[in-house]
């Protein structure tokens, strides 16, 4: 197979994002857009004739029965994932799925069984370690160039991102795009939404969790958007303590406000130095390509090390979520050339099976053993 038939699962804000890559004069060489779902019908319609794709549909079931469809990206909240990458396999549909693929270990392991056993490609975002700086870092802790690690701390933090996003401010049907199921269970919150990058990478350079202990629940039970409330349940101020084995802890959050790390970069302290986003010992961390991750830096577009993705050349350098449309690239290379991709299906359940076992953590006051590992 050398072109790949792909449909759009969703036609929200990522949805449209992804699109502007996918529709790059490089893409329509190896990717042919075939259709897009959406239950709202003027969204999916509005998108198919934007981004000039074949067909539209208000129902996943439809477009899972296209024979034009080979392959799809699902870009929809995250309490469909599950269910629908487990449809899309179903139909014999390969899958990139936007983070994370499932909202439960069971779920997770269920879906990897079946992509092996249908022998189909699953790619779940994020796709942490495809990063050279995260490949670097990891060489750098490996050789023990800040001494014997200790400890490390990653997360993010929810702030008004979602509310103030410009694809929701307009009246149109792709600029009117409600954020509310961020902030509702299941599937809501900032663990599943922003922190699961750096446990990906964290697990990603340091191995598997081997234990977690956690605090959590809803500290902002109500959020405003364009002059109506939201009621939020999903819980937005989590705190998670990882233990890697061998007296080696990390500090995990996602909260309502407030950061102690920089973007989605982890720090990691070792009785020899320390690395802190990008830096080691307080200098710049000399990766292959960062020269260009500070150039796209210095010109303000807050792009950085996503410009260093495999696939990311000067077409894309200027569009919005790079990292996802990398993503879809490793299923386009494992489903057309056979690739192999760090973008595992197992990786995936690991970093859930963390999040599942916090909650409960935190439910039941009790310290939580992981049964996964990071392959």
């Amino acid at each position: 197979m050398n072109k790949i038939r792909l449909g759009i699962v969703g036609a929200g804000t990522i949805a449209l994002r992804v699109l502007r890559h996918l529709v790059q004069p490089d893409v329509t060489e190896r990717i042919l857009l075939t259709a897009i779902c959406d239950p709202f019908a003027d969204r999916a319609r509005a998108a198919a004739e934007k981004f000039g794709i074949a067909r539209w549909f208000n129902s996943y079931q439809e477009l899972l029965a296209c024979d034009e469809v080979d392959a799809v990206t699902i870009a929809s909240p995250i309490n469909f994932h599950f269910e629908q990458v487990r449809h899309a396999l179903l139909a014999s549909k390969h899958v990139h799925c936007n983070k994370t693929m499932a909202t439960s270990l069971s779920e997770a392991k269920e879906l990897t069984q079946l992509a092996r056993e249908r022998n189909l490609r699953l790619v779940p975002s994020p796709g942490e370690m495809l990063r050279p700086h995260n490949q670097y870092i990891k060489e750098v802790i490996s050789r023990g160039d800040i001494g014997t690690i200790c400890w490390a701390v990653c997360g993010a933090a929810f702030g008004t991102y979602h509310e103030d996003e410009k694809e929701r401010q307009g009246s149109d049907p792709l600029s009117n795009i409600d954020p509310s199921w961020y902030f509702r269970k299941p599937g809501g919150g900032p663990i599943y939404d922003m922190t699961v990058y750096s446990l990906t990478a964290l697990t990603g350079i340091l191995g598997s969790v081997l234990r977690v202990t956690a605090l959590s629940g809803t500290r902002i039970k109500e959020r405003e958007f364009r002059g109506q409330m939201v009621q939020c349940d999903a819980d937005d101020n989590t705190v998670m303590l990882l233990d890697f084995g061998e007296n080696l802890f990390a500090f995990g959050y996602g909260t309502a406000t407030g950061r102690i790390t920089q973007g989605f970069h982890g720090n990691y302290f070792g009785t020899g130095g320390s690395i802190i986003g990008l830096t080691i010992n307080g200098e710049p961390l000399e990766y292959p390509g960062a020269d260009i991750a500070r150039q796209a830096v210095d010109q303000n577009q807050n792009l950085g090390n996503q410009w260093l993705l495999p696939h990311i050349n000067e077409l894309h350098r200027d569009l919005p979520e790079q990292h996802v449309f990398e993503d879809v690239m490793q299923l386009v290379d494992g489903v057309t050339e056979e690739k192999p991709s760090p973008v595992t299906p197992e990786h995936a359940t690991h970093v859930i099976d963390i999040i599942e076992s916090a909650y409960r953590a935190s439910s039941t006051g009790q310290t939580q053993m992981l049964s996964t590992k990071v392959e």
